[in-house]
């Protein structure tokens, strides 16, 4: 009997943890955008949502993504992808560092972050997500780089991930296709892709 209210209260106390993980303070979010990320027809949701006041104060921004439920016509949770966004949360924050999110018009999302404010590697960073296979996917990655001291040092590349086709400035690259759903993302697939060092 005892094994059994132990493994009862181990469920529980995982399940309570992982509720809380994904719990939205609504004084955490700090953008969001609304289409149709599924093309049912239904207005669906996407926030960006800044990492809780216990965390880092350098931890990245979360991305969350909602879809219309078929039966009720209420938001449910997509795809939860907390730490994936740098940027400045703060109402007085650094301004150029504010990340946004958008709808395109196609049905994607774009999630851009920035540095156009300190030092002399000033970026902007967009990925863009698609729903395929009822998983939201980072489809493409974009990087802009410029030097505030040397103009001739900067860049743009912008990279399909799902086909593996990548231009930075007037050279085509071929990098690896990858399908990789936004939670198992990281910015190192796209620099990579991109032909940038790190």
């Amino acid at each position: 009997m005892k094994p059994l209210v132990v493994a009862a209260l181990i469920s529980l106390s995982t399940t309570a943890a992982a509720a809380a993980e994904t719990a939205i303070a609504p004084e955490r979010i700090i953008d969001a955008a609304i289409g149709d990320w599924n093309k049912d027809g239904k207005p669906d949701l996407a926030l960006l949502v800044a990492p809780a006041p216990d965390d880092q104060a350098d931890a990245p921004i979360g991305i969350y993504i909602y879809l219309r439920d078929d039966q009720h016509s209420l938001l449910r949770l997509a795809a939860a992808a907390p730490n994936k966004v740098w940027g400045s949360t703060e109402p007085d924050g650094i301004f150029g560092q504010e990340p946004s999110i958008k709808a395109l018009p196609n049905g994607s999302i774009a999630v851009t972050s920035q540095n156009d404010a300190i030092g002399r590697d000033r970026w902007e960073q967009t990925l863009t997500l698609a729903f395929r296979n009822n998983a939201f996917v980072v489809a493409g990655y974009t990087y802009d780089y410029r030097d505030t001291l040397n103009p001739d040092a900067g860049y743009s590349c912008d990279y399909n991930v799902l086909t593996g086709k990548a231009t930075k400035g007037d050279k085509d690259l071929k990098a690896e296709a990858k399908t990789i759903k936004i939670e198992d993302w990281k910015d190192d697939f796209g620099q990579k892709g991109c032909g940038i060092s790190q």
